[in-house]
């Protein structure tokens, strides 16, 4: 393998690394994990999974009824 090759498949090989990176990182600060963490946790478990729908909005009603950090 040429030097030049080599550079180009380490540059490729870097580039991929950091793309994963921002797409893992964009989806947990998202919260799209945890939406795939559930869909894991019902194939395991056998479960049929809500909707995306309700379990945003299963989501959305477990932080508003749980203030436990928030001050106002």
């Amino acid at each position: 393998m040429s030097v030049v090759a080599a550079v180009g498949h380490s540059l490729g090989h870097s580039l991929g690394r950091a793309r994963r990176g921002v797409l893992w990182y964009l989806k947990e600060f998202t919260g799209e994990s945890r939406w795939d963490d559930y869909l894991e946790r019902c194939a395991r478990d056998g479960v049929v999974p809500m909707s995306r729908r309700d379990f945003e909005r299963h989501r959305a009603d477990h932080r508003e009824t749980r203030v436990e950090g928030r001050c106002c």
